[in-house]
């Protein structure tokens, strides 16, 4: 468990980022269940495979039929610090295995590692590594399989480790030598497809609350989170569902010139969120792209938030005010592969509108979202996204013609071992509209007199990275919109 608190960030002990912000979810209610476990499938069944991999085992029966991996989150202890797996070069014959081997240092100027042999625990004799075996649960049958050993042509995946905090991902192409830290290596960039070969993986796995770095962008940012056995709640009185992360703000907002003092702006709210990683490989081959392949962020989202007061108008594109940013490297264990993802959720509120228009406005929403990528060999990547949002008036008012327009969102990153794969911003926002006629007096008072709508409504775009080529699938020649979905629904209306 880490601590670290400054004044402008804090680490909050250890979602997994298992898993897009955002990653990337939020709700009032506990998190997303672990979807039910079959034979050698899910997250349930990877927790026993997870136990067996301490001994060099997936878990996963030799009964000569094909058997998916395992996908779950890495065990929480200090070994994964150092977790790495080894397979050897395409028509090797070593399979990908887990290994004693770890990265006991890494420069990312000059590609070049030092690999270092753990001691060998649970019964083996000391520097005899204990037995290994393929994803699939088959003895690799290689002595030059040897986890203390490093060899040309070795792929190498590690969870973060010292110089490579993202994890890494890599293939070693030059033995340099020995040296007081161990076996320095150079290193050229790997794919999954070079450990996972014809393997199958599929698994939505949801990440630690408690695992994100949080980096707080304006004075009055609260965090709360829950995680099961550990509960951290920030404001008074807030309720944080297991397995979630909240975060509530509040601050002033720029003001209209001709807005009195008594319309001065602001906004507070707050946003809960319980992001997961969705992760899926369809192996084809060591040499040959993946039959299949999925990266996203989907959770459950639960936000609330007032705007009060006259915004000042804005110009070309909407005010955006970012409050917080969130990091996490959740490590997924996908057999005895262990895959890191790179999961980063900006938290921000934004307002847009002609400055004309004096807002009283208040809504609850819950939902959930997906942002993704999947891969098939006839149509590449595509994107993938959804979003199911129902929202909840408290208070809604305006007076005076003219627009207005707020939301309070999070935009997320989802990578693999440090390059960034899909972005997604999710946007529920509030949206204001009033027209109307305002008459003078002759002892120069004003009425006015119109007619007003308030609606409720979500926003989710995105895009797709030509680093998704790490699954080892074809190189994105171009950025790939989501697209963007957009759903609205009215929420209240009226006279003045």
């Amino acid at each position: 468990m880490r601590r670290r608190m400054r004044h402008r960030r804090a680490l909050l002990p250890a979602f997994a980022v298992t898993a897009l912000f955002l990653a990337s979810a939020c709700s009032s209610s506990a998190p997303h269940a672990e979807p039910p476990a079959t034979a050698g499938h899910g997250p349930r069944a990877a927790g026993a495979a997870g136990a067996a991999g301490a001994t060099g085992a997936t878990g996963t029966p030799d009964d000569g039929t094909d058997h998916p991996l395992a996908v779950a989150a890495a065990p929480a202890t200090g070994a994964t610090a150092t977790a790495t797996a080894t397979a050897g070069p395409a028509g090797s014959g070593r399979r990908a295995h887990k290994t004693t081997l770890a990265i006991s240092s890494y420069d990312s100027h000059t590609r070049r590692a030092v690999l270092t042999a753990k001691p060998v625990h649970r019964g083996s004799s000391a520097g005899t590594p204990s037995p290994t075996t393929s994803p699939s649960g088959r003895p690799s049958g290689s002595p030059s399989a040897a986890p203390h050993k490093a060899a040309v042509g070795d792929v190498i995946a590690s969870a973060p480790a010292p110089g490579a905090p993202q994890g890494l991902l890599a293939k070693v192409t030059k033995v340099i030598g020995e040296t007081d830290g161990g076996t320095e290596v150079q290193t050229a960039p790997a794919t999954l497809n070079a450990l996972l070969g014809d393997e199958t993986a599929k698994g939505e796995v949801p990440v630690d609350p408690s695992s994100f770095t949080v980096d707080r962008l304006l004075p009055d940012v609260k965090v709360s989170w829950a995680k099961a056995g550990d509960v951290h709640v920030g404001p008074k009185g807030a309720t944080v569902p297991l397995g979630s992360l909240r975060l509530d703000v509040s601050a002033g907002l720029p003001t209209a010139q001709d807005a009195p003092a008594s319309a001065g702006a602001a906004v507070k709210g707050f946003v809960q969120v319980a992001p997961q990683v969705d992760f899926t490989y369809g192996g084809a081959g060591t040499d040959t792209p993946p039959g299949s392949a999925y990266l996203g962020v989907s959770g459950d989202w639960t936000s609330g938030w007032a705007v009060k007061g006259r915004a000042a108008a804005t110009t070309g594109a909407p005010l955006r005010i970012p409050f917080a940013k969130l990091h996490a490297d959740p490590v997924l264990q996908v057999g005895p592969v262990p895959v890191v993802v790179n999961l980063d959720l900006t938290c921000y509120f934004q307002i847009s509108g002609d400055g004309h228009v004096t807002v009283d406005v208040e809504q609850n929403l819950k939902g959930d979202f997906k942002a993704g990528g999947t891969f098939g060999p006839a149509r590449g990547w595509t994107p993938v996204s959804s979003s199911d949002m129902t929202s909840t008036p408290v208070r809604a008012s305006l007076t005076a013609a003219g627009n207005v327009k707020t939301a309070l969102g999070a935009e997320a990153s989802v990578g693999l071992y440090g390059a960034v794969g899909v972005t997604a911003d999710l946007a529920p926002y509030l949206r204001g509209e009033a027209s109307g006629t305002v008459t003078s007096s002759a002892g120069g008072g004003t009425k006015a007199k119109g007619s007003w709508d308030v609606y409720g409504g979500v926003d989710l775009s995105g895009t797709l990275r030509f680093q998704l080529s790490v699954f080892g699938t074809p190189v994105i020649q171009r950025s790939i919109p989501l697209g963007t979905l957009n759903r609205e629904w009215k929420l209240a209306g009226g006279t003045f």
